[in-house]
């Protein structure tokens, strides 16, 4: 029930489509898990934002606010594509949780290499989720949703190689 005490239509939410219910089925699956992984990383990158030291510093906050920032835009975009499917996108931190792939990191303290390297690793799955999800699309001729992926797909690339330069030579201490 509402807040007006009155129950709600679920269906008052569905945004009419021509692509079949099974192929939106499909499609928004794999994009709600894309939203869960991307707030996901967006909380690890953020962390790692915070939580950055040592000699290249101002370098890594910067450059984790800057990924940070770009995985959190892309979260709206991608919950948005569902809604325009017709269907409901991520509602809670519980959902998140149950749905995303990536690890968490706990650790009170995480050397700035090992930062860098966990990133790139989930930046590149990531990528390779997106992949996924973008044959589902072209198994249902969803040209939007494979648009969109394939701008994002390019963005998690280059956060996987501005992470991987950023790391060239740099020892468990971030030297």
């Amino acid at each position: 029930m509402g807040k007006s005490g009155k129950n709600h239509d679920p269906e008052a939410l569905v945004t009419p489509t021509d692509l079949s219910a099974k192929a939106v089925d499909d499609i928004v699956k794999s994009l709600n898990a894309l939203v869960a992984d991307a707030f996901a990383l967006y909380v690890k990158t953020k962390n790692f934002h915070w939580h950055a030291s040592g000699p290249h510093f101002r370098d890594y906050h910067l450059l984790f606010d800057e990924q940070a920032d770009q995985i959190f835009g892309s979260i709206d975009a991608v919950a948005e594509r569902v809604r325009k499917l017709g269907r409901l996108t991520i509602h809670s931190i519980g959902e998140i949780a149950s749905r995303r792939r990536l690890k968490d990191n706990d650790a009170e303290f995480v050397p700035p290499a090992d930062m860098l390297l966990e990133l790139i690793e989930d930046n590149k799955a990531t990528a390779a989720a997106m992949r996924k999800a973008h044959e589902t699309c072209e198994d249902h001729k969803d040209s939007g949703t494979a648009a969109l992926l394939e701008t994002l797909i390019d963005e998690a690339e280059r956060r996987t190689w501005f992470l991987f330069e950023a790391g060239r030579g740099a020892d468990a201490s971030g030297h």
